[in-house]
């Protein structure tokens, strides 16, 4: 049985895992949907299975109806943890994505009476102090609701900082907190029962850096070992903070070796991305040579069969003669409507017929959402772990069916926010 289950609330966000796992030297694997039977005895013997998804753009009414069974289906896994994995932004909304009722529906199947949830993770510069939530962009750190994005986020904004406030517009479960006092003092464990015997359902855990982590993880261990399995919700820093634990008490070996990504000969590039961190990334593109063509979003959306053609010509064109290519729909915030579902889908379908007509075989996605949908009109089985890039978005592996065509692709699915102005250099040369 695995010691680990975990649920992505998009696709970008489940591969940041999968990188924590692998460079921990964790077996793991990552599905895209809900295998068979025998697609998962493809992968036996893993310490940690992942299942990515998209209820980080859907409704609580969504929610309601698919996350239970999914839910159910990682508990008969067996797993000490299952961990519900959301942005280290924490980017929600009562109407869509709602993590206030992933709580309550998590909560419900596990019989986890007060849930840890773990949102600072230092890797990617995200930090929780006294419940609010903080988030480097550049060189300079933010509160969420004061941070250049994602105070403006088009689909979720964030208006609030206090986690504990933000949550409350979204369930009406009472919202505990361990802060950095109990931590400076040793006294986390004691902090989170006195919370759980004073009616919290959830408890959010404040964090700064690594040691910090190892605390939060070894509250989330114990309390693991209390139940059949405990469940928590978090950013991949939930999973940094697992394996600190581990390691100090000797349940994985010492951190080896990184696995380097290799070069690869060109790169695909399709961003959905609103970010200006995307933007400046393919802006760096522009100015290296790279062949960059803008899309309408719009006309993609809505099935516009000479948008898709003009999109495939080009880049096909380029592809061909050997140049890396970039094809995205922003550079930074749109002024008008977003098209995330429709446009996501679209990108996929543009990405399986330049894969099938050219024979790429690396290929970047922008977006948290975007990539969420385009990937999945690919109908892959699973990613594995292929090598580090940047944190938080790392080189993946495709596993297909072999008449498919894809199986071996090599794919990186980048959150908006991740990643230096040249990542997309790093993505084809490896690192």
């Amino acid at each position: 049985m695995p010691l680990y289950c975990y649920y992505g609330d998009d696709f970008t966000g489940s591969t940041d895992v999968l990188e924590q796992l692998a460079v921990n030297g964790v077996s793991s694997v990552l599905f895209l949907g809900q295998p068979t039977g025998e697609q998962m005895a493809r992968f036996t013997g893993r310490q940690a299975i992942g299942f990515a998804g998209d209820a980080r753009s859907r409704t609580p009414e969504w929610m309601s109806a698919h996350l239970s069974a999914i839910f159910h289906r990682m508990r008969e896994l067996g797993p000490s943890v299952v961990h519900y994995k959301v942005c280290s932004t924490f980017d929600s909304a009562p109407h869509r994505g709602s993590i206030g009722r992933a709580l309550e529906i998590g909560r419900a199947v596990f019989a986890t009476d007060t849930v840890p949830i773990g949102v600072a993770a230092p890797h990617l510069g995200r930090y929780l102090l006294f419940g609010n939530l903080f988030a480097a962009a550049g060189k300079e750190v933010y509160r969420i609701d004061r941070h250049p994005t994602m105070a403006s986020h088009p689909a979720t904004p964030m208006h609030e900082g206090d986690l504990r406030l933000h949550l409350a517009s979204q369930t009406k479960l009472n919202i505990g907190l361990v802060d950095l006092r109990a931590f400076q003092t040793s006294k986390v464990e004691e902090q989170f029962r006195a919370r759980r015997e004073s009616g919290a359902a959830a408890v959010l855990l404040d964090g700064l850096d690594t040691a910090m982590l190892e605390q939060a993880g070894k509250l989330i261990w114990g309390l693991a070992e209390e139940s059949r399995a405990v469940f928590t919700i978090g950013s991949s820093g939930v999973t940094a903070s697992l394996m600190a634990h581990w390691r100090s008490t000797g349940l994985i070996p010492a951190r080896s070796a990184p696995v380097t990504a290799p070069a690869a000969k060109r790169v695909l590039v399709l961003s959905g991305s609103c970010s200006a961190v995307t933007a400046g990334q393919i802006l760096w593109a522009k100015q290296s040579g790279y062949a960059c063509f803008a899309l309408e979003a719009a006309l993609l959306a809505a099935g516009d069969s000479q948008a898709v053609k003009t999109a495939l010509r080009r880049a096909s064109h380029s592809l061909r003669s050997g140049k890396d290519t970039v094809l995205y729909t922003a550079l930074g915030a749109p002024s008008g409507v977003t098209h995330d579902k429709e446009l996501g889908h679209a990108l996929g379908e543009l990405l399986l017929a330049l894969v099938r007509e050219t024979g790429v075989r690396r290929v970047v996605l922008c977006g948290g959402d975007t990539s969420s949908h385009a990937i999945q009109r690919l109908n892959l089985i699973a990613l594995t772990f292929a090598g580090v890039l940047a944190p938080g978005a790392p080189l993946c592996r495709v596993h297909a069916e072999p008449t498919t065509g894809l199986d071996g692709l090599e794919v990186v699915l980048k959150g908006g926010q991740i990643g230096p102005e040249n990542f997309f250099q790093i993505a084809r040369d490896g690192k």
